[in-house]
């Protein structure tokens, strides 16, 4: 379990860090666009927040055995789940649209089950 949270949350991670080093080639595989510089810097800065908050997160809760903070991944991924079924309620699908929508449910999934099986630790045990 603590592996895959950590391997999971370094692909992320790294997905975010593409986002923030070069938003126009990371945006192609989510069929996103920029059309000027403001739209590079919402790529830039919303997805690689997005990615970076839920990849660290998934590492440090799998590396500290944290169950706590694997709350954070798992609310953004499903918030993400969410968003795509209220999309392809409203606006239909596309070839492939299932796939990261499989993703994000596996992600929430793992996430909430890391949560419920590592140990939750109060403030005291993180400082020390």
């Amino acid at each position: 379990m603590r592996f895959v949270l950590v391997a999971g949350g370094l692909f992320f991670a790294l997905m975010g860090i593409g986002f923030l080093l070069n938003p126009a080639v990371s945006a192609v595989s989510f069929g996103l666009e920029a059309a000027d510089a403001a739209g590079l810097a919402a790529l830039r800065a919303d997805m690689t927040a997005f990615f970076v908050v839920a990849g660290s997160s998934m590492i440090w809760g799998g590396w500290r055995r944290n169950g706590d903070v694997l709350l954070v991944p798992a609310a953004l991924f499903a918030i993400a789940l969410l968003g795509r079924i209220v999309s392809m309620v409203a606006d239909g699908t596309v070839e492939g649209f299932w796939l990261p929508m499989l993703v994000e449910a596996v992600t929430t999934t793992l996430c909430l089950v890391g949560s419920r099986v590592l140990p939750h630790r109060d403030l005291a045990e993180i400082r020390g």
